[in-house]
């Protein structure tokens, strides 16, 4: 089979195209004919050693992906042979990712794909979806699992609404029947938060934005699920609501945080660290079960009608997929692996 692997940290070009065996599946593990790999931030930061120096003498890398389960180890149903699946933290503790044309993964970090799902779906969910579902269900006043009707009545501020963890979040909290915020910087992202399904943009380059939002939700926000915290912070406590919560994912652009301590106090605001890798198998567990029913529901649909445009790459050009992602390019990155 063709994988991409790296052998040591550094930048794109340390990805090499290489020839390997056809893995077997181990007891509780299934093999995945892959046929699309996702790529998220966290995967060129892995490669490149920002997070964590190198942890195995080679990598395949990408948490995420989508493809057909071809093959199962010991105590797997053999019923899942042929069953279309999306993955999720392929490379989580292990080296063999989804850059590949086969992976194996433990049995439980695959998911059932609907028929009507694609494959391109499959592979845009995992980290973004699984970030945006814990964003949603860290508040002091809300709800831990997301269904249909879980955030009624709840305002969610989407910074970066069109990013792939942003488009996310407003598709599961417009699912989950809040009302949806987003912050843009400009009309292309504005069409594409608005195709995702925010109910408002507001931007934040804008004379006002506070006003703005405090317009739409006069008592303030319950939710911000925010990828910019240094940047955003002021904006973020000027709109929050008493009690309210921001789930920060990121501090894109690393500007450092300062925080008023009375300031908060007063708000009784709660800020809520997240990182999937040490989330907990629990809170893992229930994010995907509650993603997956919002695929059953139709919920999260993906590309440009949909608000997160598709760049796509063959597997012989994942540096190129990795250096689109580090360049933030606009919408999901995909890498092609197999056919479909």
């Amino acid at each position: 089979m063709k994988a991409i692997i790296y052998r040591g940290n550094g930048d794109p070009e340390v990805l090499q195209l290489v020839d390997r065996e056809v893995p077997a599946p181990g007891a509780g593990e299934v093999r995945v004919r892959v046929v699309v790999s996702g790529v998220n931030p966290t995967d060129w930061k892995t490669r490149s050693g920002a997070t964590n120096p190198l942890q195995f003498p080679e990598v395949t890398p990408h948490l995420d992906g989508a493809g057909v389960i071809d093959a199962v180890g010991e105590g797997v149903d053999p019923g899942r042979v042929g069953q279309r699946v999306w993955l999720w933290m392929a490379t989580a503790g292990r080296p063999t990712g989804t850059a590949a044309e086969f992976t194996v993964v433990p049995a439980e970090r695959t998911v059932p794909l609907p028929d009507e799902a694609g494959f391109d779906l499959g592979a845009s969910l995992g980290v973004p979806a699984l970030t945006a579902h814990r964003a949603l269900t860290v508040s002091e006043d809300g709800p831990r699992r997301l269904r249909p009707g879980a955030l009624d009545g709840k305002v969610v501020l989407a910074a970066g609404g069109a990013g792939a963890v942003g488009h996310a979040v407003i598709q599961l909290a417009r699912w989950a029947g809040a009302t949806v915020i987003s912050t843009i910087s400009g009309p292309e992202k504005a069409r594409l938060a608005t195709a995702a399904g925010a109910h408002h943009v507001v931007n934040y380059r804008g004379d006002d934005p506070a006003g703005e939002i405090r317009g739409i939700a006069p008592d303030g926000v319950d939710i911000v699920a925010e990828v910019a915290l240094g940047a955003n912070l002021a904006l973020d406590l000027a709109v929050l609501r008493t009690r309210g919560t921001i789930a920060t994912y990121a501090n894109d652009g690393g500007r450092p945080v300062e925080l008023d301590v009375r300031q908060n106090m007063t708000l009784n605001s709660r800020f809520q660290f997240l990182v999937l890798y040490t989330a907990g198998f629990d809170v893992l567990t229930a994010a995907v079960e509650d993603v997956a029913a919002a695929v059953r529901d139709g919920a999260l649909p993906v590309g440009e009608e949909h608000g997160l445009p598709l760049v796509r790459f063959p597997l012989d050009q994942t540096a190129e997929a990795h250096r689109a992602v580090e360049n933030g390019a606009v919408g999901k990155v995909l890498v092609d692996v197999t056919d479909r």
